[in-house]
C-alpha cells in the first residue's frame, strides 16, 4: 500500500523506515496521508507547468494558491507549478497564521498582498507581490478583514 507522509523534517526519516518496515510504499502521489497533529508543511513537492518536472517549492515563497475545476495551480516567486492534491488539502498542510483562503478556488499567503482594493458588491480585489490579481468572494469577505484587522 502506498502512503505519503506529511511530518517534520526531524521526524521523517524515522517515521519512513518505520512504515516501510510495516510493508509500506512511501510515495508523494499517493490517495493515503499520515500527518502530524498541528504540523504544517516547510515545503510542497510539485511539477513544473512548463517542463513537468517535480519541484521542491518552500512554502515561504508561495504568493498563491488557485483551483481550476481539479487542476491545482501554485502560483510562487520564482514560477507557476502544478499540484495533484486538492485544495482543502493544501490549506490543511499550510499554517493558518500565514495563508488564508479567501475564495472557493483561491488561497493567498498574507504576506504577498501588496494593494488591497475595494469593490462596491462587499468583494476585494487584491494585487499580490508578483503582479497577478485575486478577488476575496463576498462569502469570504468578512474572514480576510478579520485575519487583516480592516
Amino acid at each position: 500500500m502506498k502512503i505519503k507522509l506529511a511530518v517534520c523534517k526531524e521526524k521523517y526519516p524515522e517515521l519512513k523506515a518505520a512504515f516501510e518496515n510495516y510493508g509500506f510504499e512511501i510515495n508523494d502521489s499517493a490517495d493515503l496521508m499520515v500527518c502530524e497533529n498541528n504540523s504544517f508543511v516547510d515545503s510542497l513537492i510539485v511539477r513544473d507547468k512548463v517542463t513537468c518536472e517535480k519541484v521542491i517549492v518552500p512554502v515561504d515563497e508561495i504568493v498563491f494558491i488557485e483551483a481550476y475545476g481539479h487542476s491545482i495551480e501554485i502560483h510562487s516567486t520564482e514560477g507557476i507549478y502544478q499540484s495533484s492534491d486538492r485544495l482543502y488539502r493544501l490549506a490543511s498542510l499550510l499554517d493558518p497564521a500565514g495563508f488564508l483562503r479567501i475564495s472557493n478556488s483561491v488561497i493567498i499567503a498574507k504576506n504577498k498582498v501588496k494593494k488591497i482594493t475595494p469593490t462596491l458588491s462587499m468583494k476585494f480585489i487584491l494585487t499580490m507581490t508578483n503582479g497577478k490579481k485575486v478577488d476575496v468572494t463576498r462569502n469570504y469577505y468578512y474572514i480576510f478583514k478579520e485575519s487583516l484587522n480592516i
